[in-house]
């Protein structure tokens, strides 16, 4: 290993010096995304890229997105490559998974999905905001999770969040979410 860091030019400290078990999973994580960044790319060239009323066609957004992610997979497999991600700490937290806490926030993902058409875009986003940050909570360790000032809190935090972002979309953007009445209002 050299001890010229390839970005500044300086002396690597020994404290810096990448760790030789961390180079091919930050390869592997590079990769990944690079492939993601190229995939999405393929994708997005049987896109049209006729513009539209803003000048802008509908193949704009997955271009960008795809070359940033390209951009991004190839920086990271170089990092890993030229001495790793430099000057990391050593992971914080637990060793082994906390799957409770995985749980709670996938049932609240999946519960939205399945339930976004019957309780209304407002309930759903709600019910999955509550039950994810329990999981969230659970999994950090806090105290009070289960009181109910802890609860009223989330479900509150969690309607603050998703009704206006339903007004947004439905009453500004004219896109149509699913709601509980009529009225496109809940």
């Amino acid at each position: 290993m050299s001890n010229i860091d390839p970005i500044l030019g300086g002396p690597v400290s020994p404290e810096s010096e990448p760790r030789p078990a961390a180079v091919l999973p930050q390869t592997l994580v590079g990769a990944g995304i690079l492939l993601t960044g190229l995939a999405l790319a393929f994708g997005a060239i049987g896109i049209s890229s006729e513009a539209g009323y803003g000048g802008v066609g509908p193949n704009f957004l997955p271009w960008l997105v795809s070359v940033a992610l390209t951009i991004c997979g190839a920086w990271i497999i170089w990092e890993a490559r030229t001495g790793g991600f430099r000057g990391m700490e050593e992971p914080s937290g637990a060793v082994e998974p906390y799957w409770s806490g995985f749980v709670w926030v996938s049932a609240g993902l999946l519960l939205n999905a399945t339930l976004i058409t019957t309780i209304g875009f407002i309930l759903s986003c709600t019910m999955c905001y509550l039950l994810a940050t329990q999981g969230l909570r659970r999994a950090s360790g806090q105290a009070g999770v289960n009181s109910a000032r802890t609860w009223i809190v989330d479900i509150v935090t969690g309607l603050l969040i998703s009704a206006p972002v339903y007004w947004a979309f439905t009453k500004f953007l004219a896109i149509n979410l699913p709601g509980l009445t009529s009225t496109g209002w809940i």
